[in-house]
């Protein structure tokens, strides 16, 4: 298993109640999220952007 340092870009679109569960499918497409953050909210482009650890069983994400 390994651990990884990931961003990932977020659309702001989605309604803040669903915003928590979209960051979470989002990460998971990359492996299991141990924590992540949103660093920065970009209002014009209505984007977040996420940074996380996440662990993969494979060697490669």
């Amino acid at each position: 298993m390994t651990t990884h340092f990931i961003t990932a870009e977020i659309d702001l679109n989605e309604s803040p109640a669903k915003l928590n569960q979209e960051i979470e499918a989002e990460l998971k497409k990359r492996g299991e999220p141990l924590r992540w953050a949103v660093t920065n909210v970009d209002e014009k482009q209505q984007k977040a952007t996420v940074e996380a650890i996440v662990t993969n069983p494979k060697s490669e994400i």
